[in-house]
């Protein structure tokens, strides 16, 4: 059995060339996942975000506030295929890269893909499987392949890992390492919804649930071009500049033990290429930077333990060092 191929290049699909088409996309896709999310616009356009950069998630956040019914929803809306690991300490690496079986009929090896041969992959609760099956989405996660048995299979595009996890519950757990933390592109939270959301989410829910009745607007082969159409944003070199000193900034502040790595120098560059397209525009501004800054290198920063003791967090540290540098100019004529 082989992973699926690429589905064929349509006519339609080639029309997501320019900024506006992206925008135009992002806006159908995130109309359509709030007919069942409801509230979650700011995370609905995070993930979109990094789908088009090429990133991977890692939602953080208490149970029951519908990280499951994002990643479903994403998937519904875009007809690709989905498929969830529900990780547990017992789960093996071969149970997500799939592993070769023997044929006794044909006496030969055939090879049996695992979950991870689909192209929006949900590992729930990613800390609770052990660190050698973390481990096996490194190479998926890096370089859209999978090595099984000395044979590297190609991961059909879009590819993109949505991982969960509960910062609360911690017994049974294996954190996730600094090295896997930053392969994720962002990580944030969805939050508890306000009293008017709730409201309205019981409303949606009282017959079923409304992730069930979602059709798709877009197709996988319109997520490829469009994020090639990302990859044409010009970000002026001042704004190139304004971003690299960020990081620059995290990995002398005294507060912290680590600071932000070259991948997370690319990773808000991309991100930030993909928040202009969204937005109509084919050229980055500053505030597009500043809406990414926490997503992308929050989980990318140590603490120091002594500055922890005195209540200091990657969201101080980081406003702090956005508050001192200068924001460049950019003009948008």
């Amino acid at each position: 059995m082989t992973p699926p191929a690429t589905p064929p290049k349509t006519e339609k699909n080639a029309q997501i060339d320019s900024p506006a088409a992206v925008s135009e996309l992002a806006k159908r896709i995130i109309g359509n996942v709030e007919l069942a999310i409801v509230g979650k616009r700011k995370q609905l356009v995070l993930s979109l975000v990094t789908w088009l950069s090429g990133g991977h998630v890692l939602l953080e956040d208490v149970p029951g506030v519908a990280k499951t019914m994002l990643a479903r929803a994403l998937a519904r809306s875009v007809g690709c295929q989905f498929k969830r690991v529900q990780c547990t300490p017992d789960l093996l690496p071969t149970d997500v890269t799939g592993t070769s079986i023997f044929n006794q009929k044909t006496s030969e090896f055939e090879f049996r893909p695992g979950p991870v041969f689909t192209q929006i992959l949900l590992a729930d609760e990613i800390n609770r499987a052990t660190p050698r099956t973390q481990a096996s989405l490194l190479e998926a996660m890096a370089e859209t392949r999978v090595t099984v048995d000395g044979t590297t299979h190609t991961l059909a595009p879009p590819f993109i890992v949505i991982a969960t996890q509960n910062p609360v519950d911690h017994e049974g757990t294996f954190p996730l390492p600094e090295a896997q933390l930053d392969r994720f592109m962002m990580r944030f939270s969805l939050g508890y919804p306000s009293m008017k959301e709730e409201l309205r989410m019981l409303e949606l829910l009282q017959f079923g649930h409304p992730v069930d009745r979602l059709k798709p607007v877009a197709t996988a082969d319109e997520i490829v071009a469009a994020s090639e159409a990302v990859r044409k944003v010009h970000v002026d070199p001042r704004v190139r500049q304004y971003l690299l000193q960020i990081v620059s900034e995290t990995r002398t502040h005294e507060d912290l033990a680590l600071g932000g790595s070259p991948r997370a120098t690319i990773a808000l560059f991309r991100c930030a290429q993909a928040m202009a397209a969204i937005q109509g525009r084919s050229y980055v501004l500053p505030d597009d930077v500043k809406r990414i800054i926490a997503p992308v290198l929050n989980h990318r920063l140590i603490v120091r333990p002594e500055s922890r003791l005195r209540k200091v967090t990657t969201e101080k540290i980081l406003d702090e060092i956005v508050s001192e540098i200068a924001v460049p100019t950019i003009e948008t004529g």
